[in-house]
């Protein structure tokens, strides 16, 4: 797979609003309309989580912009994600009240397959975000006086 090919959306405001506690690899349904708007880059992560329904792991409110093509799909619809049974129920098990299940990002692995990775997550307070934005300050900062 060339260099060019490969996809990597991240969500960046989940990393200043979550601390994540598990991460998991996840496989996603799509339509062929979906797939070619992934590949060209136009996917928002924003406002996006994921549920469970009936034992099966769902993706709510990630947009995927329609293309040109005559064909167009739903860009907010819900999407199911693969995962297998035993990493479904784990996942199940760990999810308790103040947690949630949240889209780090989307990335092509090396098969060329798109693939979600998620993360079981619990909100950040205030003083959390502020101790962020420090760390994030002090790294600049660093990287500046070495170059």
């Amino acid at each position: 797979m060339n260099k060019k090919d490969e996809i990597q959306i991240k969500n960046r405001k989940v990393f200043f609003d979550y601390s994540f506690l598990d991460n998991y690899v996840a496989g996603i349904q799509l339509y062929g309309t979906e797939v070619k708007s992934i590949r060209k880059g136009k996917v928002s992560l924003v406002d996006s989580f994921c549920y469970f329904k009936s034992g099966e792991l769902f993706l709510k409110g990630m947009n995927i912009a329609s293309t040109e093509d005559a064909f167009t799909h739903d860009s907010l619809r819900e999407r199911k994600l693969l995962l297998n049974k035993s990493e479904l129920e784990r996942l199940e098990r760990k999810l308790v009240k103040g947690l949630t299940i949240v889209v780090k990002r989307i990335f092509t692995n090396d098969r060329g397959l798109i693939k979600v990775d998620i993360a079981l997550a619990q909100g950040k307070k205030n003083f959390d975000k502020r101790s962020s934005i420090k760390e994030r300050d002090l790294d600049r900062d660093l990287k500046r006086s070495l170059k």
